[in-house]
């Protein structure tokens, strides 16, 4: 089980995926554990099963327990937090100054430094279009002296590991 696994099982119409994955596997605009991060939640946030095996598979493994933690925590706060704002945003009414009332200690304390839990947060927010969530992490990162380069890298990876996702399950559903 790796990435090659998981560029193998793409199909020939999909060889831009195939190498997006290799090319953004050795993106040297961040740091080896936003990287592998940023791959892990996105895997995660992708909700495909071959993809999370996969990339936990090759990615898993240069992290710490802690960062892996810390990954699949940013994935999980992050599914809840991308719907809530999402609708506060979206819907006409007081939503966005009513308290959201939901728990997110794990932002606090994320086990990892700050600025890659807010990296591995915005890719999860791409993938699942909150923008405003977006928004809020690019200025964090930012104005803690991460380069519009990793920014826009970590937004890569999520993409790629989407749409590797999405094709693999449109394969999967044409095959049933």
């Amino acid at each position: 089980m790796s990435l090659e696994a998981l560029r193998n099982a793409l199909p020939e119409y999909a060889k831009d995926q195939k190498l997006n994955l290799g090319s953004l596997a050795a993106e040297t605009s961040l740091t080896g554990q936003q990287r592998a991060g940023t791959f892990v939640v996105s895997a995660l946030a992708s909700r495909n099963p071959q993809v999370i095996r996969e990339i936990v598979a090759e990615f898993g493994p240069q992290l710490s327990p802690e960062a892996l933690n810390a990954a699949k925590a940013a994935a999980s706060v992050m599914g809840m937090n991308n719907i809530y704002y999402r609708f506060t945003h979206l819907v006409v009414g007081d939503y966005a100054q009513m308290p959201a009332r939901l728990r997110m200690n794990i932002m606090a304390k994320p086990g990892v430094e700050k600025v890659d839990f807010e990296l591995w947060s915005l890719a999860v927010s791409a993938i699942n279009g909150c923008g405003m969530c977006m928004e809020s992490h690019e200025k964090t990162l930012l104005q803690h002296g991460v380069s519009k380069d990793a920014v826009q890298a970590a937004v890569r990876i999520a993409a790629v590991v989407h749409a590797t996702a999405a094709t693999l399950d449109g394969e999967a559903a044409l095959a049933a």
